[in-house]
């Protein structure tokens, strides 16, 4: 017997049949499944709590990418795109989101296969079976799932015959607290505490100007905020830069030259360069504990070296990455790890206590399953609070569900994932790690 002989097949009755599939959210990932589902025949339905597609990366278009063209395409999308005359950008180079979403994602999503299954405007609220809670287990597997969703003209219900979780992770950042909970004094505070990559050089350049900025977080985001505000700082005086990590080093940051994303490891190596020029004063070791306002400005109080310590600034920006929104789906049975609240099979190729690297291995259908059969978690939410995700992984993750949704076994399980590596590892486990440098 093997593996594939083993793999749950996907259970179609004649009224799940006529019901679509169900997509939250109209990102990169989302759309791609839907691409998938083009070719695959199965209907569907995207729904987008925006009111444009890809709106969450509207709001940090600004902001460059890592990965180059070549990597940005999901495949079933860029044949679809192909057929009405799309010219592929050029592989090599690195657009912003905003190019992104205008070079590729809006011409996709007015495909006519997929345009008229599109609703913007549209908060899912949460995901239950018909008529069933998560405790009811009788003929579960062929009850259609309820999908609740708030629209401008109220609250109604989609049935579908299979959900796939797009949704991302950006709307739900993780608390500045290193405890992992909401800030204390946060309320007091919150008109100074800006959310992750502003756009620091353009629309929300006057917020920055003349005052000192404290950039909380250990990743690229904050890297890309850090580098906007020394830009600022070199332009306008009074300008300040702090930096805050909980950690003795920002380990996540690659500035390798065995990164095989350039602009990666580029992003790494300047902000290096900035703080050793004391354009960024880099407070390390800090554990936030609580927030207080002190008039127009702010004070963060923290642990650092078994002190108690206070930093004061006049805005804070929170680049402590995010979690995924779980609240929706308390109705659905999930396997989830209990460290990075990802799927169980797929936490431990992304764990960053066990590595930090960008090459991941290969992974589908088998990896993203959860007791709720049909249903799966893709894209930035099925990582959790893993912090490595890359697109190409997103979309080789959406033609194995949709595969195994059409019933091709053979496809869903046949995985292929190659990704570049960032060449610098921030954890070894028992001996040298071996997820980078490791082919996938």
């Amino acid at each position: 017997m093997t593996l594939l002989d083993l793999t749950p097949r996907p259970m179609v009755t004649d009224r799940l049949a006529a019901l679509p599939v169900v997509i939250i959210g109209a990102g990169p990932i989302g759309l791609a499944a839907a691409a998938n589902l083009v070719e695959r025949g199965i209907d569907f339905t995207v729904l987008e709590a925006g009111e444009q597609i890809a709106d969450s990366i509207r709001d940090w278009g600004h902001t460059q990418l890592f990965s180059p063209w070549r990597h940005l395409v999901d495949p079933a999308s860029g044949r679809l795109l192909e057929r009405v005359g799309w010219v592929h950008p050029d592989p090599e180079r690195t657009p912003s989101g905003t190019e992104l979403v205008d070079s590729y994602l809006a011409p996709l999503s007015r495909i006519d296969a997929i345009a008229g299954r599109v609703r913007t405007g549209t908060e899912v609220l949460a995901v239950s079976r018909e008529g069933m809670d998560r405790t009811r287990s009788a003929n579960r597997a062929t009850t259609p799932f309820v999908v609740r969703v708030r629209t401008a003209d109220g609250i109604e219900e989609v049935a579908a015959r299979a959900v796939i979780d797009a949704s991302g992770t950006y709307r739900t950042p993780n608390p500045l607290g290193s405890d992992g909970l909401g800030l204390l004094g946060l309320d007091e505070v919150a008109d100074l505490v800006q959310p992750a990559l502003p756009d620091v050089l353009g629309r929300d350049r006057a917020v920055f100007e003349g005052r000192r900025t404290t950039v909380v977080g250990a990743g690229h985001s904050a890297a890309n905020t850090l580098l906007g505000l020394v830009q600022l700082a070199r332009e306008v005086p009074g300008t300040g830069v702090s930096w805050i990590i909980r950690t003795g080093a920002a380990v996540r940051v690659s500035a390798s030259a065995d990164d095989e994303l350039a602009d990666r490891a580029r992003l790494g190596g300047r902000l290096d360069v900035a703080v050793r020029r004391g354009e960024v004063e880099l407070v390390d070791g800090f554990e936030i504990i609580r927030a207080r306002r002190t008039g127009d400005h702010l004070e963060l109080v923290g642990r650092r070296g078994g002190d108690v310590v206070v930093h004061a600034t006049d805005l804070v920006v929170n680049a402590t990455g995010f979690r995924p929104d779980l609240d929706v789906l308390r109705e659905i049975r999930l396997d989830l790890d209990d460290v990075v609240e990802a799927p169980t099979r797929l936490a431990p190729l992304i764990d960053p206590n066990l590595h930090s690297c960008g090459t991941v291995e290969p992974h589908g259908f088998g990896e993203l399953r959860h007791p709720e059969h049909g249903f799966f978690i893709v894209g930035m939410k099925s990582y959790g609070r893993a912090p490595t995700f890359l697109l190409a992984t997103g979309y080789e993750q959406v033609r194995s569900v949709t595969a195994w949704l059409a019933g091709d076994l053979d496809a869903a399980a046949k995985v292929e994932l190659v990704l570049p590596s960032t060449g610098v590892c921030s954890t070894v486990v028992d001996g040298p790690s071996a997820c980078c440098g490791a082919s996938a």
